[in-house]
């Protein structure tokens, strides 16, 4: 599968969409920012840079300062796919996240949802 055209997909385009999705819920971007800073080890103001330089998620991810070692605990399905299965590194990251904000919006615990 060539997944060049989502790597290239900004960042700053789909976290207003990570958002909306979670305030459906009664969770808020505080929430979202929590759990992305959690799993790329970005500081806030590191994430507002970010998604002020929309950059694309190959890139984002290439900065992060830090992939959280837990993220490994990350396990089931998103969009069809067993995130623990996914090979390629760089889609398995982005689904990593993805999991991370589909788990805010049905409401689980914020401790829970970081693997603590």
């Amino acid at each position: 599968m060539n997944n060049s055209r989502v790597y290239k997909m900004s960042f700053a385009s789909v976290y207003p969409h990570y958002i909306t999705k979670v305030e459906k819920k009664g969770r808020s971007k505080e929430d979202v920012d929590t759990v992305i800073k959690w799993l790329t080890g970005y500081s806030q103001q590191g994430l507002e840079k970010e998604i002020e330089n929309k950059t694309d998620f190959e890139s984002f991810f290439a900065n992060a300062p830090q992939m959280n070692p837990n993220a490994s605990k990350i396990t089931g399905l998103i969009c069809g796919y067993r995130v623990e299965d996914i090979e390629e590194e760089l889609m398995q990251k982005i689904r990593y996240m993805d999991k991370l904000v589909d788990e805010l919006a049905r409401g689980k615990k914020m401790e829970s949802i970081l693997r603590k």
